[in-house]
């Protein structure tokens, strides 16, 4: 049977067998866990003694995987990793509103962007601890530099945005591609998406929705049978947002800001991605919210409106932290007076704590480093009314 979605749908269970096998068998991949189990000191071998190191890394992973038939069994591997990252690198983990919503239902979830990893994984989280179906997550294509990172990455329910095809042509295929399988996923296979409300991460700390990607979703839509908002309301769009106490990567994400605006472009580097990854899951993240909004009705007429009522749940929902108020007094200044309707979660970074780690920094990347933080705040300001809102 001819499979539209062979070549970016996360694998199937039947195929798990299969992958783990090629992967057992993948040197770079044996070799990377190598490094990483092992450190820095594994790098400075030769590279003939480093692959004598590949037999022991394969039966040692080969024992984790021992069992593994399905793709529900990797997934409940990565969460014993999450539950250790989240013990060593959070101040605590909290959800708000996924009570709300109903469990049988597949989904979008539509969040901010502020970690490549992280944001799908906490939200995975959150609805694992729910007993909620985990998610099919978009991961763009740039992010696979190897055969066998997409591997694990469509093992983990990962499905694949086509970023890097040429040709305007080729592009609209592949959108309206992603767009059918999305669909289809949610309304045939009755299994729920992931996905982020914009390209690339909010490095400034700006949550905004690109109405580009609705204008994605909207490709599924059957132009003889439905309007705009009724496809809007099949997909169940829920905005989600995340917030982190602590961004592991607000040095580099304040590098590139101060860079672009100084030097007017940035270049990254070759493996840039990979470490922001590395560092978004091993670095100090403080406590971690997850807030999932109510999902999207019928009474929308374009992609713009649509942009627009994500951003107000997303803000709505974004819970603030300490960190985020002595940004804003440090870059707008402390007479700024906040109104009392600003609810703040009790944070573990103290000011003195947090002023040092902007202090570490660079003098110039100083203020792109606290805007990360304050203008979740600014934004905040920009929409609050009524009573405050605990996360």
């Amino acid at each position: 049977m001819d499979d539209p979605f062979a070549d970016i749908r996360p694998y199937r269970d039947e195929e798990v067998a299969a992958v783990l096998a090629r992967l057992l068998d993948d040197p770079e991949l044996l070799g990377a866990i190598a490094s990483l189990r092992l450190g820095k000191l594994v790098n400075l071998l030769p590279a003939a003694v480093r692959s004598l190191l590949h037999p022991l890394v394969r039966y040692l992973l080969g024992l984790e995987l021992k069992g593994v038939s399905d793709v529900s069994a990797v997934q409940m591997i990565i969460k014993r990793y999450m539950d250790r990252m989240i013990e060593a690198t959070t101040g605590g983990f909290s959800v708000s509103g996924l009570d709300q919503l109903d469990p049988v239902r597949a989904y979008l979830y539509m969040s901010n962007h502020r970690d490549i990893a992280m944001d799908p994984a906490f939200t995975n989280y959150a609805l694992h601890q729910g007993n909620y179906e985990t998610v099919r997550i978009a991961i763009g294509d740039n992010l696979l530099t190897k055969p066998w990172v997409a591997d694990l990455m469509r093992l983990n329910k990962s499905f694949i945005v086509k970023r890097s095809v040429s040709g305007p042509r080729e592009l609209l295929a592949a959108s309206k591609n992603l767009a059918n399988y999305i669909q289809h996923s949610l309304l045939q296979e009755r299994a729920p998406i992931w996905i982020a409300q914009r390209e690339g991460r909010a490095k400034n700390g700006i949550d905004r929705t690109e109405p580009v990607i609705v204008k994605m979703l909207s490709m599924s839509r059957d132009k003889q049978t439905q309007t705009f908002g009724e496809h809007i309301h099949s997909l169940g769009i829920v905005p989600v947002a995340i917030s982190y106490e602590l961004d592991p990567c607000d040095a580099l994400k304040a590098k590139e800001l101060y860079q672009r605006a100084s030097q007017g472009h940035y270049e990254k580097g070759e493996q840039e991605d990979v470490a922001s990854i590395g560092q978004g899951i091993s670095g100090a993240k403080g406590r971690v919210h997850v807030t999932f909004g109510t999902p999207l009705g019928a009474g929308f007429d374009t992609p713009d409106a649509v942009a627009t009522e994500i951003d107000r749940q997303v803000i709505k929902g974004y819970c603030l932290h300490p960190t985020n108020i002595f940004a804003y007094h440090m870059l707008h200044g402390s007479e700024q007076a906040l109104p009392d309707s600003l609810y703040v979660e009790p944070g573990d970074c103290s000011r003195d704590q947090f002023e040092a780690r902007i202090n570490a920094l660079p003098e110039p990347h100083r203020p792109y480093a606290l805007a990360i933080y304050a203008n979740a705040v600014v934004s905040k300001l920009a929409l609050l009314t009524g009573p405050p809102e605990s996360c």
